[in-house]
């Protein structure tokens, strides 16, 4: 059987494939809770609405800022200590603070309680992915590392599976006060399942490279991404696609309910089916096309070229989902447009990490998710539910619809642009990484 191995303090550390499938299994399970606990809320938004007669865009604050400032901010300190410290211990702990944060958004009693709720979970998942993304770094080598990436984000459409199924179920058989405890409080039995079974590697295990235990401090790890060109534009890509994507995913149960007048049961089913065939098919399949490219034309620019060409390729179908008036119809183009969405995840995460060297790794994760949420998850759900609010006089019922295909279709041409940009840098950057 295969291994790994190396020193950590004079002892060696050794792992092998079936531990290297323990980490990334148990990685994914930890993801699918955080993303259910994420976006659980988009299902019940229809319901918290007509509790608390909120507008569009004070559910729009709900879906977005709540969550997405305090996660794009503290996601870089804590992404900084991830580098340093003890990445386990970091992710036990962000699992029982978001999860008790998720149960705590069903007792709320207004406005201003939910969004402080919504706050909480921002803050815990702040200290998942980064730190996440770095231990898979350590336990895989570069050559399978966007395949290894491309599983590990299997817990985004599985994420949407189970949130949407158990949330919109939940909250048609009971309501969403309950949905949200349910989803939320078996994470804390998580949070000590990985603090005791979880094997913190040494920095380098993969490329069997020493780590002088050296981490540059927060200040120059920022000036050194901003002073490559592609560690400029894959954040600025992800984040301008994110504005339509996660906007998408807060906004899309309410669509389908409000456009076709389906329950938030059948609704839930199918956006679990849409996000979790297309999403799951898309992310296996995007990075290992991705690495496949890379190998066989020797051009490690292939990376960010396939995430252009697979959101170039999800716009059309998008398209489709909102300008039908057969909701059937809707959910297939999602299907497909979800499929290509979800296909740039492995392989612009793998050549991040790629360029930032062993130091960086949870940094330059946490520096793309900074951006991503900052601007997307932040801006992407409000910019929805304010241009919807505004369309409203025009389109009535229609307002949404055409917020989701306006915000959408711009998003996604303007995002590859940042792809193909950051393609034209990423060898003269990679090898400047590596020198260093």
């Amino acid at each position: 059987m295969a291994t790994l191995s190396n020193t950590i303090g004079g002892e060696s550390f050794v792992t092998t494939k079936s531990r290297q499938g323990y980490v990334l299994a148990l990685l994914v399970v930890i993801g699918i809770f955080a993303w259910t606990d994420r976006n659980v809320l988009s299902i019940l938004l229809e319901s918290i609405r007509r509790d608390f007669d909120f507008s569009d865009s004070q559910l729009g604050l709900l879906g977005g800022v709540a969550f997405g400032l305090f996660y794009a901010t503290l996601g870089l300190p804590v992404a900084w200590m991830a580098d340093r410290y003890n990445r386990v211990t970091l992710i036990s702990v962000a699992i029982a603070i978001w999860s008790a944060a998720t149960a705590l958004c069903g007792l709320a009693t207004g406005f201003l309680t939910l969004f402080l709720a919504r706050v909480g979970v921002g803050i815990g998942e702040a200290g998942a992915s980064p730190p996440a993304q770095s231990l898979i770094s350590d336990y895989f080598p570069p050559e399978r590392r966007a395949f290894a990436l491309g599983i590990f984000y299997l817990y985004v459409p599985l994420g949407f599976v189970v949130g949407f199924l158990a949330g919109g179920w939940l909250n048609e058989l009971f309501d969403w006060r309950v949905a949200f405890a349910v989803v939320g409080l078996p994470g804390l039995l998580l949070a000590a399942l990985t603090r005791l079974t979880l094997a913190e590697p040494p920095r380098g295990l993969s490329e069997r490279l020493g780590d002088s235990g050296e981490t540059p401090s927060l200040p120059a790890t920022i000036r050194y991404f901003w002073s490559r060109p592609s560690l400029r534009h894959l954040p600025l890509a992800g984040a301008i696609h994110g504005i339509g994507s996660f906007a998408a995913a807060v906004w899309l149960p309410s669509y389908f309910i409000r456009a076709y007048g389906l329950s938030s049961g059948k609704v839930g089913t199918w956006m679990a089916v849409a996000y979790g065939l297309g999403g799951g098919v898309g992310v296996l399949a995007g990075g290992y096309l991705a690495d496949k490219l890379a190998r066989r034309k020797s051009d490690e620019r292939w990376y960010p070229w396939s995430c252009a060409i697979y959101i170039l390729a999800a716009a059309p179908f998008a398209g489709v989902v909102y300008l039908t008036d057969t909701p059937t119809t809707a959910f297939i183009a999602l299907v497909a447009a979800t499929l290509f969405t979800q296909m740039f995840l492995g392989p612009v995460t793998a050549i991040m990490q790629g360029l930032a060297g062993l130091r960086r790794r949870a940094v330059v994760a946490a520096f793309y998710l900074f951006l991503v949420n900052l601007i997307s998850t932040g801006v992407g759900p409000l910019v929805v539910g304010m241009v919807s609010d505004h369309f409203g006089a025009r389109f009535g019922t229609d307002s949404l619809r055409y917020a989701l295909l306006l915000i959408v279709l711009v998003t996604s041409a303007w995002s590859a642009v940042h792809f193909a940009l950051a393609a034209r840098h990423v060898r003269k950057d990679l090898a400047a990484a590596r020198a260093s």
